[in-house]
């Protein structure tokens, strides 16, 4: 299984713990507690593992069109709502939010081809991701791509047990689709705000895969 360099700081941390809680358990004398220790170790070690796996995706045909956007992230689509967005497309514009729980993949791609001409980091709360006012009360960071043909605004969102982005991502970047940028560590959520004339591919309760599921589309694509 591939792991994510996003994630080595944790899994030295918890590779650490659970050797710990098994030589722990191999000097304690009582057979329900050793036998406690290893367990609550191998959980810890193989749920850690799963969290920061990172599987390869295929991008689906036709993502290389700059007018397609694919999803940034693996999970549900929880939101799909017009909105005035102020901060980036300066007017109209429809929200698509995609709640990830902590069985989802956490590492987050870039939608669609273009030059980063936007980033904003927000401090901010950290209440449960699907809650709709998680995305301008959360800590996240604001993301802009612009290709010539569309712009596509995004948000990294954390949640309730989520406590740390990753985003290497900076003003200028080229950037191409499908591409691994960061990662939303546990639970959490990705806002994407695209142009109002966009055509929908997905609708409100559809599980998306990052890097491979189609959201939306330009009109003539």
């Amino acid at each position: 299984m591939k792991l994510t360099r996003y994630g080595n700081d944790v899994l030295i941390v918890m590779t650490l713990l659970t050797v710990g809680l098994v030589l722990v358990g191999l000097y304690v004398d009582a057979i329900w507690l050793k036998a406690l220790l290893v367990a609550l170790a191998a959980f810890l070690g193989s749920f850690t593992l799963y969290f920061f796996r990172d599987p390869d995706r295929s991008l689906p045909d036709g993502a290389a069109d700059e007018g397609i956007i694919i999803s940034p992230a693996d999970g549900k689509v929880v939101v799909i709502e017009d909105v005035v967005d102020n901060e980036y497309h300066k007017g109209p514009a429809r929200q698509i939010s995609i709640f990830l729980s902590p069985l989802n993949v956490h590492v987050n791609r870039f939608p669609v081809s273009g030059v980063i001409d936007y980033y904003k980091y927000v401090k901010g709360k950290y209440i449960v991701a699907f809650d709709d006012k998680a995305s301008d009360v959360n800590e996240r960071t604001h993301i802009g791509i612009s290709n010539g043909r569309v712009r596509v605004f995004f948000k990294q969102i954390v949640g309730a047990v989520a406590r740390r982005i990753v985003c290497n991502v900076a003003v200028g970047d080229k950037v191409h689709v499908g591409d691994r940028f960061g990662m939303i560590k546990f639970g959490s959520r990705m806002d994407i705000v695209v142009p109002r004339e966009m055509i929908m591919e997905v609708k409100l309760g559809d599980l998306v895969v990052g890097g491979e599921t189609i959201i939306c589309r330009l009109p003539n694509d």
